[in-house]
């Protein structure tokens, strides 16, 4: 049996907005990218940084998800990984208006039954704040261990009948699905998202199947080391393929912005020795280059900050929100 596609589109940022949001720090630890300091962060320090990102219009606040990480990749990646559907529940109780997203949900090693239970709730318990992203994974260990010895080789197929799959059961309490992998008929599964018809399914990715998965499933797009200067074409093809599958449904195009440091005014000195790689300036010189991105058609920005201490952060994204954000236009 076919997968089917999605027959309805739910779009989560306001029309001609350009909204920010951020993968919360702490939460996942991999040494590609952690600071210091996160390393030895509290929770009580984990739930200031949350609460604050809420308080500034942060428009997502997105939890990582890794099950386990191999011997040979935890030099790369680290070993802490706090757990998905954990940790969006926690932050649905100590958050107010911040939407909780999965970035990205490696659905094939679930049950779309159980995912949707874990996902339905989630929408129900924050009063309609879920996005659904999801993925495909790269670990090949966690699916041998999850999902059997072809998981990591049928990931893609797995994950495209397992939208097709989950999008049903967050649509119908009593959905019906017979694919290759799963099949089920006759369960009833509440409680019922909040979000109607349906919470949105942003979809993580850059590789071609990532792609057309995006353009074929998703509501919005996550796109996973895509660089400035590929971003417009891979734009372009999901725009194409959109058309080609769905009619041109609207879609929500996000990207992940080069870390930042945020000054007060333009061309002041931060007052410490920032690496290369980060985009520093005040409010106006930062806001032209995020602009060069939603000049692009992004609509929804993550970005991240190079600081030393929890404070820091708490204080740049207080920053941001306040002198970076109202600048942002599409």
């Amino acid at each position: 049996m076919a997968n089917e596609l999605p027959t309805d589109t739910i779009q989560t940022v306001p029309n001609g907005a350009v909204v920010w949001g951020m993968q919360l720090p702490i939460q996942s630890q991999s040494s590609l990218y952690v600071s210091e300091w996160e390393k030895t962060a509290s929770i009580d320090d984990f739930a200031r940084i949350a609460v604050g990102a809420d308080e500034a219009g942060c428009f997502y606040l997105g939890v990582c998800d890794h099950t386990a990480i191999p011997d040979r990749l935890v030099d790369a990646m680290g070993a802490t990984w706090y757990d998905t559907i954990a940790t969006l529940g926690w932050l649905a109780g100590i958050t107010k208006s911040t939407r909780l997203l999965s970035h990205v949900f490696i659905l094939s090693q679930r049950h779309p039954l159980r995912a949707a239970k874990e996902l339905s709730t989630l929408d129900r318990l924050s009063n309609g704040r879920l996005i659904a992203g999801i993925g495909a994974g790269h670990v090949n260990e966690e699916f041998d261990l999850l999902s059997g010895p072809d998981g990591y080789i049928d990931r893609g197929r797995d994950t495209d009948e397992a939208l097709s799959a989950l999008t049903k059961c967050l649509v119908d309490e009593s959905p019906n699905h017979e694919g290759s992998r799963w099949q089920f008929s006759g369960m009833h599964l509440a409680p019922r998202p909040v979000q109607s018809p349906r919470p949105p399914l942003w979809i993580g990715g850059s590789t071609p199947p990532a792609l057309r998965r995006t353009a074929a499933y998703g509501d919005g797009w996550l796109p996973q080391g895509t660089p400035r200067a590929k971003l417009a074409e891979q734009i372009a093809q999901i725009r194409e393929m959109r058309e080609e599958l769905r009619g041109g449904a609207p879609l929500d195009i996000g990207t992940i912005a080069e870390p930042l440091y945020v000054t007060e005014k333009n061309d002041q000195d931060p007052g410490w020795d920032l690496p290369g790689y980060v985009s520093k300036g005040g409010p106006e010189q930062l806001a032209d280059s995020l602009n060069e991105l939603s000049a692009m058609g992004v609509n929804h920005l993550q970005i991240s900050f190079r600081v030393r201490s929890v404070d820091e952060f708490i204080e740049q994204t207080q920053r941001f929100g306040a002198l970076v954000a109202p600048l942002l236009h599409s």
